[in-house]
């Protein structure tokens, strides 16, 4: 049986910030291939400019890496966001990686959505994942 893993997949084709996920990755027999959503990528072997793997079908590069506790998963510190995690992983991620009792999107009625706790603009760093928790928390 293949091995798999949750991972952080951003996209780094199209300039250092581009479009990410959080989702499962498995790995080739080997390890030295890693396929997700049906893409299949390789190691640039340290020799990529903010970029680590690049798809075998177009050459795009992109960074992918494990998912970290304080949610700032990006090269860049950029914090996972609820519409950024896929379906089939969102309970593990944010209840064993992020450590959250409350899952994002599980909102019973009545409840505001987490994304509507976070500020308007894309929050960065450590400093604000900590703030978007203590938002959570206060919920």
């Amino acid at each position: 049986m293949a091995r798999t893993r949750i991972m952080y997949i951003e996209d780094k084709s199209g300039g250092l910030v581009g479009a990410a996920r959080i989702g499962r990755v498995i790995y080739s027999k080997t390890g030295r291939t890693l396929t997700y959503a049906g893409r299949s990528f390789q190691s640039l072997k340290g020799h990529g400019f903010k970029a680590n793997w690049f798809e075998l079908e177009t050459g795009a590069w992109f960074w992918i890496s494990g998912p970290r506790r304080d949610g700032a998963d990006g090269l860049y510190g950029r914090v996972t966001q609820p519409e950024d995690v896929d379906a089939d992983v969102a309970e593990a991620y944010w209840r064993d990686i992020r450590g959250l009792t409350h899952i994002p999107g599980a909102e019973p009625q009545g409840v505001r959505p987490f994304t509507e706790l976070a500020a308007p603009e894309p929050l960065h760093g450590r400093k604000a994942a900590r703030l978007a928790k203590t938002r959570a928390a206060q919920a």
